[in-house]
């Protein structure tokens, strides 16, 4: 069986695009091959700058004859219907066969499709491939009309067997598929002939070109920690910019170089960024102080003086560039130093957040107010909660974020501390963005713990609050990412957060800022606000009071919208969902301590929004789901709530008490009644004291005695007065299993 090797060789390949493409040269080209009826044993592709590769092994020789049979019309049928048969099959009358069948003689039509040698398939498809392309950019170039990312120049393209190589006989607007191709573009760039992947490959080497992608990264990595290791100091690991450098380059020459004197005093981060940004270089630190002091760039070649030709250029480019970043770093520090951070406060006025929602002062205001609130909840000060609130998006407005967005929080740190602020406060101005994602590290210090959920909370309202939500794969506004975020927030630091009445706040907040028409009319009700509070029912009290003092301007407020919250509450328990399935945690057992709720005594929201609770009870019933116990408790329980509910609906009333153990007939019965009252008694308590553990072990323990009850007991008894008794039986089974966990909503 031949071996195939595809190259397209053209001008470089922008990096970001390049391990997309291989892929994408991969499927399109072997799902093209399966379709026309070739299988193969294994394919891998490649990239670098300026080709893509694919190599597959194991190809059959040519695609197998195919035979297909049908039937048509009766014989005796109309002769148009017989002549579109015909048609449709591309035969003639005398090659059709008539069968004898129970309803009659039918014709059928033996249709052979004779296989296709394999060059012939490999380059239909290929050349279907090349002129299809998904590039996320594509041009034209001359006078033809192939489009591709950059100029294509050569089509590698042979078959490998024991005979040797043949070259696939295809052409694509006057580029002819052979065996050649070239190496690297200034060491050795002459063209040479290849006879197989192995061939190829080490051909290529000798010219000066590393194919693969992962070997061209960790030679970079290797050669630049040994250098740096060597003047003991550290590379700076950035795996995305080591994947996108080697895409820069066929032949990676690693070179280190100095950071001019001057700008070694520039925060690590400004440096990292501005060298990583611009230039595409690692930085290299000091291990002891963590303060950069060198670069690594990777060239594209070797050179007779050793790299010192491109190093001194790469230094010259690098010191204009650090030059204006010192620039921006002085002048901000001037600005902090003359007036604080009020000057860009201030300035955050006039800058749009969104234009339903307002300015970023405003939104600012909203955060402090929330973050105040949420400050005794974790810990945190909430004068400091507020203070750290109200800097912590100030370096929006500095010169040096306005270069480089990237470093917003991080320059805020920098300057809220020359502003004398406390340092816990400055950490908050980078840590309040934070998680940005799954695996990204979660504050614990409790003033940036608080200003990050308010900040979140104050966009998730926002955006609920103008019908911004995510629809499907969209989600513009990232309101998935900090769901998540005040997920990972509260379970990180075991928050016990009424996530219902924050939400309640701020929705409020928000409609205060949409809908008064005089900002001293707002600010009178949010100074009602934070004299009375905002949870729960006081946002209602608040309103109630504001209308007795101020009833003019107070309709002019939007009443609370509760299905808004509860909107978003779902929303945020769905991301929990997710969050959870990498522990094993089924969606249905969310669901049941959620519903649990409904028929628990009490507040039926208490545990809905307190996502610590709620998750350290789904924890639980998860470990009891995993023993025969639980797994068997759960079809007895829905063996007896579908009895009770039949039962319920055919006599029109509910038997919710009045089980009493004196009309227990048999010994199992009488078991039950008992195992029901132990089980009572364990589980009230505990489930008090949030000891989930054991009030789900006390409910699994039901499962025995339930089991036994049914295999000796017939509920729907004769006798009205013992079928009434057990009935309500099997309501104290449901209001007790209810009470810990709805299991009507675990599956299965």
């Amino acid at each position: 069986m031949p071996d195939l090797l595809i190259e397209l060789f053209s001008e470089e390949i922008p990096a970001r695009m390049q391990a997309r493409a291989a892929e994408d040269l991969k499927s399109r080209v072997t799902d093209g091959l399966v379709e026309a009826g070739l299988t193969y044993a294994g394919a891998a592709a490649f990239a670098t700058p300026r080709r893509l590769t694919l190599a597959v092994e194991g190809l059959s020789e040519r695609s197998p004859t195919l035979r297909e049979e049908r039937r048509g019309p009766r014989v005796d049928a109309p002769e148009k219907a017989i002549e579109g048969f015909l048609r449709g099959a591309g035969l003639s009358r005398d090659q059709l066969e008539s069968r004898e069948e129970k309803k009659g003689t039918f014709f059928f039509a033996v249709v052979e499709k004779p296989g296709r040698e394999a060059p012939a398939i490999v380059a239909d498809v290929l050349e279907t491939v090349i002129r299809n392309f998904p590039w996320p950019k594509s041009m034209r170039w001359g006078s033809g009309s192939l489009r591709w990312v950059r100029p294509l120049h050569r089509i590698l393209c042979i078959l490998t067997d024991e005979a040797g190589a043949q070259t696939v006989p295809l052409e694509i607007d006057g580029i002819v598929a052979g065996d050649t191709t070239e190496g690297h573009r200034f060491m050795a760039p002459d063209a040479f002939s290849v006879t197989s992947f192995e061939d190829y490959e080490a051909k290529l080497k000798r010219a000066k070109v590393i194919l693969n992608p992962s070997e061209r990264a960790e030679t970079i990595w290797q050669e630049a920690t040994n250098m740096a290791f060597a003047s003991g100091l550290e590379v700076v690991e950035d795996r995305g910019l080591l994947a996108e450098v080697a895409g820069l380059v066929e032949w990676p020459v690693v070179l280190m170089g100095e950071i001019d004197e001057a700008f070694l005093g520039l925060p690590p981060e400004v440096l990292q960024t501005s060298m990583k940004e611009h230039q595409k270089f690692f930085s290299v630190r000091a291990p002891q102080t963590g303060r950069i002091e060198r670069f690594v760039t990777v060239a594209n070649r070797e050179t007779a003086d050793h790299g010192a030709t491109i190093l001194a250029g790469n230094q010259k480019v690098l010191s204009a560039r650090l030059a204006d970043a010192k620039f921006f770093w002085e002048n901000d520090l001037r600005t902090v130093d003359r007036q604080g951070m009020k000057a860009w406060t201030d300035r955050l006025a006039d800058v749009t957040f969104h234009a339903k929602l307002g300015s970023q002062a405003e939104r600012i205001n909203r955060i402090a107010a929330l973050a105040r609130e949420i400050a005794p909840f974790v810990g945190a000060k909430p004068d400091l909660a507020e203070e750290a609130a109200r800097i912590a998006k100030a370096d929006l407005a500095s010169e040096m974020v306005y270069e480089f967005p990237e470093l917003q929080g991080v320059m805020g740190t920098y300057y809220a501390r020359a502003a004398g602020h406390d340092d816990a406060v400055a950490a908050a101005c980078a840590e309040h963005y934070s998680p940005l994602g799954p695996s990204d590290d979660v504050p614990t210090a409790p003033i940036s713990v608080a200003v990050a959920l308010a900040d979140k909370l104050d966009t998730l309202t926002g955006f609920w609050a103008i019908d911004e939500k995510p629809t499907g794969s969209k989600d513009p506004f990232a309101l998935r990412r900090a769901a998540l975020g005040v997920i990972r927030l509260v379970l990180v630091n075991d928050l016990r957060l009424h996530l219902d009445r924050l939400i309640d706040a701020q929705v409020l907040r928000h409609q205060i800022d949409a809908k008064a028409d005089a900002a001293e009319l707002r600010d009178e009700l949010l100074a009602e606000i934070a004299k009375h509070g905002v949870f729960g029912s006081a946002v209602r009290t608040v309103v109630e009071r504001a209308k007795a003092s101020a009833p003019a301007w107070i309709e002019k407020i939007t009443n609370h919208d509760s299905d808004l919250s509860e909107d978003l509450l779902s929303f945020v328990h769905d991301r929990l969902k997710i969050h959870l399935r990498d522990e094993g945690i089924r969606h249905d057992v969310i669901d049941a301590c959620l519903s649990r709720n409904e028929h628990a005594p009490g507040d039926a929201n208490v545990g809905k929004d307190d996502l610590t609770l709620l998750v350290k009870r789904a924890r639980a019933l998860s470990d009891v789901l995993g023993t025969d116990d639980g797994e068997n408790l759960v079809q007895g329980f829905k063996r007896a709530n579908n009895i009770l509910a039949q039962a319920e609906e055919k006599d029109g009333v509910e038997y919710s008490f009045g089980a009493d153990v004196k009309f227990a007939e048999s010994a199992e019965e009488k078991a039950l009644f008992a195992a029901l009252d132990a089980a009572e008694a364990r589980i009230a308590p505990a489930m008090k004291q949030e000891d989930f553990a054991s009030a789900m072990e006390a409910m699994a323990a039901l499962r025995g005695p339930i089991d036994a009850f049914f295999e000796a007991v017939q509920v729907n008894d004769e006798n009205e007065v013992l079928r009434r008794n057990r009935l309500n039986l099997l309501s104290r089974i449901r209001q007790i299993c209810l009470g810990v966990a709805d299991l009507t909503s675990i599956e299965g």
